[in-house]
C-alpha cells in the first residue's frame, strides 16, 4: 500500500469564456500543472490569494469538475479514467465540505433526511439504522438528535456547517476535502468546528485537504502545506518551515501581510508592485515575474519548477533571496507582536469543546 493516499500529476483545467458572432473566446488557465502528494492520515492545507485556483483544484480532486488535463490517483486508482458507474462507487470514500453550507444544504429537506441521504444512496441499511445512525452522527457533531426534523434555515452557522459535516461523514469516507470550511464563522465558533474536525479525523481515520485564507486555520491544524499562485504550486512544506523559513517571495509576501495586532511595533511589509496577471493571458516564464522585486531576466523567459525533498519551491533564486523580517520568524519584537493573532486562535480552540452548542437561531 502506497504511503500516499492522493496523487495528483501535472494537473490542468481551463475554462472557455465568452465567444460569439463577433467575439473570439478566451480561455481561462485556472490550474496549470499541479503536482502533489497527500499522505495518508494527515492534514494537508491549500492557501493563496483569491483567483489563485484553489477552489478549481479542490473539485479536480473530487472529480466534480473533470481536468483538461493530467491525472488523479486516489488510493492507486486513476480517478480521470474511471466511468460512472465506478466513480459513483467510490463517492462514498470522498466527502467535500463546502464553503457556504446553507446553499450546499437542500433548503426543502429537514436535517435528518440531509444527514442520512448518503446512507440510502451508498449502504442497504433500513430506514430505522439509517435513523439510528443519523441521530449518532448528529451527536458527535455536537447536535441534538431530536433538532433532526428542522430545515435549514432554522439553524445558526455554525450549526449547518456541522450538519454539512455529519453529512460528510455518514458515507464512511477515508478523503474529506474543506473548501474554506470556517471562514464565514466567527473566531470561536471557528475553533470549536476545527477542533471538531480534529477530533473526527483521530477517530475516522481520515484524511484532510484544507483550503483556506485564514493562516491562523492553516498553522493550527495542518501537517503541510501547499502554496498556490495563477494557478500553480510555487511552494510546499511542512507547515513549521513554511511558516518559519518561506523561501519563496510570493510566500513570504503572503506572511508579512499578516496583521500585527500591537501599535508600539512597526509592521514591515514586503512590498508587491503590479496587478495579479489575467489568468487568460498568463505571462511567460515564473508567473509572479511580473510582481517580483527579485525577478530578472532568467525569470521572465523561463517557468521555474518545484524543487527539494520535503522542503519544495518553485523559483529560480531561493538561494540567494534576502530573508525578510516575517511576523512569525522564532524570534524577534515582531514575531512576538504577530503570533497575538495566533495566540487568540489557540486559546479559542482550546477552550471551544468540539461539541459545544449554539443558540438556535
Amino acid at each position: 500500500m502506497s504511503d500516499f493516499i492522493l496523487e495528483t500529476h501535472d494537473l490542468q483545467r481551463r475554462f472557455r469564456q465568452g465567444g460569439g458572432l463577433l467575439a473570439r473566446a478566451t480561455t481561462i488557465h485556472a490550474v496549470n500543472g499541479v503536482s502533489l502528494q497527500v499522505k495518508r492520515g494527515e492534514t494537508f492545507a491549500i492557501v493563496g490569494e483569491s483567483g489563485c485556483g484553489k477552489s478549481t483544484l479542490a473539485r479536480l480532486l473530487l472529480r466534480l469538475i473533470d481536468p483538461s488535463a493530467g491525472r488523479v490517483v486516489y488510493d492507486g486508482q486513476d480517478l480521470t479514467s474511471l466511468g460512472a458507474a465506478r466513480m459513483r462507487a467510490l463517492r462514498s470514500d470522498l466527502q467535500f465540505i463546502f464553503q457556504d453550507p446553507f446553499s450546499s444544504l437542500n433548503p426543502r429537506m429537514s436535517v435528518g433526511a440531509i444527514i442520512g441521504e448518503p446512507l440510502r444512496v451508498h449502504t442497504t441499511l433500513s430506514s430505522a439504522a439509517r435513523r439510528a445512525r443519523v441521530a449518532d452522527l448528529m451527536t458527535r457533531v455536537g447536535l441534538r438528535p431530536d433538532m433532526s426534523d428542522r430545515y435549514p434555515h432554522e439553524f445558526s452557522g455554525g450549526q449547518r456547517q456541522r450538519i454539512a459535516i455529519a453529512r460528510a461523514l455518514a458515507s464512511g469516507p477515508k478523503l474529506l476535502i474543506g473548501d474554506e470550511p470556517v471562514s464565514a464563522l466567527d473566531v470561536s465558533i471557528q475553533a470549536q468546528i476545527v477542533n471538531l474536525l480534529e477530533d473526527l479525523k483521530k477517530e475516522f481515520g481520515l484524511t484532510l485537504v484544507i483550503i483556506a485564507h485564514d493562516l491562523a486555520v492553516i498553522r493550527h491544524m495542518s501537517d503541510r502545506i501547499a502554496v498556490m499562485y495563477l494557478g500553480e504550486v510555487v511552494e510546499q512544506a511542512e507547515t513549521e518551515a513554511l511558516f518559519t523559513t518561506p523561501r519563496h517571495p510570493y510566500t513570504q509576501a503572503l506572511l508579512a501581510a499578516i496583521p500585527v495586532p500591537r501599535p508600539d511595533v512597526r509592521a514591515v511589509r514586503v512590498h508587491l508592485g503590479g496587478d495579479i496577471p489575467s489568468p487568460a493571458d498568463p505571462p511567460a516564464g515564473c508567473k509572479f515575474h511580473t510582481r517580483c522585486p527579485h525577478a530578472t531576466d532568467l525569470c521572465r523567459r523561463t517557468r521555474p519548477v518545484l524543487t527539494g525533498a520535503a522542503h519544495q519551491v518553485a523559483c529560480h533564486h531561493h538561494a540567494t533571496l534576502p530573508r525578510p523580517d516575517l511576523p512569525l520568524g522564532r524570534t524577534g519584537a515582531r514575531s512576538a507582536a504577530a503570533a497575538a493573532r495566533f495566540e487568540l486562535f489557540r486559546v479559542a480552540s482550546q477552550t471551544a469543546s468540539p461539541t459545544d452548542k449554539e443558540t438556535t437561531q
